[in-house]
């Protein structure tokens, strides 16, 4: 199958600096080909697929992952947990969740995300499914819980570095914002899902079912994968110690990790991410608690749902503007700059508006216009890496999340503190708040967005 390079990209207009990888990806179309790791950018029928496929997996990801948390209180009058030991359970998952990112994304770089992707999730999926079994093989059902929940870290802690892999490698600069937005709306789908339809099952057939859904589809997924995208072997142990994907970013990586860290744009990148993630995952641990305090009598299902329900649509539209502008001609740093004071700048207002909301119907608008602008994070910080190291995004982007993951750790123990010494949920979105706008100053600062992984910065067009 002969396809001439002008239109296998995304956009119609593709820069050989900008996109390296000169080659067109034809597999899961053509089915002579073998070698989907010796693939460049994504021809655009196949790029749909790609994204459906992996907006469903990113969906059935986060139900799997929050299949514990929903099942939490009946799982501990079942086992007479206390709310010391259902918190280990619950913690147990981001313990194990630091320890793949690095790894993750660095394999994912060599033989390509794709491959990674499908070895995660079948490897969740089978620990989803034996969760139940695992409450009653005879062990304490705390120390199998944990047991389970720590290595549901490890096996999804690779998930988002192979994407960012994957986004770096396959896709044409103007066209990341979109698919990253898209990405990420499966998140929030997830959580809807295990928030209504997990609920309903929980309800009907037990703690056990929640567990076996995901499972069960997350299965069926990489077998659609495995048929029918996907050609040849998935992995090789050679394959691990092979270079990665041959493109004109194989002699990037040349440049050193240290070249890397010696940038302020790369330190600058890391502390955006490291301050929206702490304020994210503090605002996802704490609101179902703000809104039981403060509006006791208000619907579970009405601020657990409408936040998160609007923010598919904010991240999507966040995508859109993103890449418009880009093809448009606008400095790529201007909008990822642009997308990332949105994500931190504006929601931070609506942070602050939240302390001083006198009615349940205000809070919910403050909450979800803060939830939706946050999303245009996926535009921005989150998509710069692809732009300052396309040949090694998914390990550097495994570095940025590890360092969120233990610093959000850290921020939601901290509002847990400060909520139960001062009772004031004014003073936790106040130090939200700090945390975002000190995050978004650094990055306005001095964020980049030229690329920085090749080996003769002469040929880099600074963006």
């Amino acid at each position: 199958m002969e396809v001439e390079e002008k239109s296998i990209s995304f956009s119609s207009q593709v820069d050989n600096v900008r996109h390296p990888s000169s080659h067109v990806c034809t597999a899961g179309l053509d089915t002579t080909e073998t070698n989907n790791d010796r693939c460049g950018i994504w021809p655009r029928p196949l790029a749909r697929t790609w994204t459906l496929m992996l907006l469903l997996v990113t969906c059935l990801l986060h139900w799997a992952r929050m299949a514990m948390p929903v099942c939490a209180v009946t799982m501990a009058k079942q086992f007479d947990w206390s709310k010391t030991e259902t918190g280990l359970v619950l913690g147990s998952f981001f313990w194990g969740y630091c320890f793949t990112q690095v790894v993750g994304g660095h394999i994912s770089d060599r033989i390509g995300g794709e491959r990674v992707l499908l070895l995660s999730t079948m490897s969740w999926a089978a620990i989803t499914a034996i969760t139940p079994f695992l409450a009653n093989v005879g062990l304490p059902p705390l120390i199998t819980m944990m047991f389970a929940r720590f290595l549901m870290g490890v096996l999804q802690g690779v998930h988002y570095p192979s994407l960012t892999s994957v986004c770096a490698q396959r896709v044409a600069e103007g066209e990341r914002g979109f698919l990253n937005s898209m990405l990420g709306c499966g998140c929030y789908l997830g959580m809807l899902l295990v928030g209504g339809v997990g609920s309903i099952m929980l309800e009907l057939y037990g703690w056990e079912s929640v567990f076996y859904g995901p499972a069960v589809l997350a299965a069926v997924w990489a077998f659609c994968v495995w048929k029918w995208l996907l050609r040849g072997p998935v992995i090789t142990f050679g394959s691990l110690w092979s270079s990665p994907v041959p493109t004109h970013q194989t002699k990037a990586l040349n440049v050193s990790w240290l070249h890397l860290f010696k940038q302020p744009c790369v330190w600058a990148m890391i502390f955006a991410h490291l301050c929206y993630s702490s304020t994210y995952y503090t605002l996802m641990s704490w609101l179902p608690t703000f809104f039981k305090d403060t509006y006791p009598h208000a619907k579970g299902w009405v601020f657990n749902v409408i936040p998160w329900f609007m923010a598919m649509p904010s991240s999507l539209f966040g995508g859109i503007i993103s890449d418009h502008l880009i093809r448009e001609g606008v400095d790529t740093v201007t909008v990822r700059k642009s997308m990332q004071f949105c994500s931190m700048g504006l929601s931070s207002v609506f942070t602050i508006l939240l302390c001083k909301a006198t009615a349940f119907l205000h809070a919910i608008v403050f909450v979800s216009a803060a939830i939706g602008l946050s999303t245009f994070h996926n535009s921005g910080v989150a998509v710069n890496v692809h732009d300052l190291a396309p040949s090694c995004a998914g390990a550097l982007y495994g570095i940025m999340n590890t360092c969120a993951a233990f610093t959000g750790l850290l921020v939601v123990y901290i509002s847990g503190y400060l909520i139960e010494v001062t009772g004031s949920w004014a003073i936790v979105f106040t130090l939200l708040s700090l945390v975002n706008l000190v995050g978004i100053a650094v990055f306005i600062a001095f964020g980049k967005a030229k690329r920085l992984d090749q080996a003769d910065q002469s040929e880099v067009a600074e963006t």
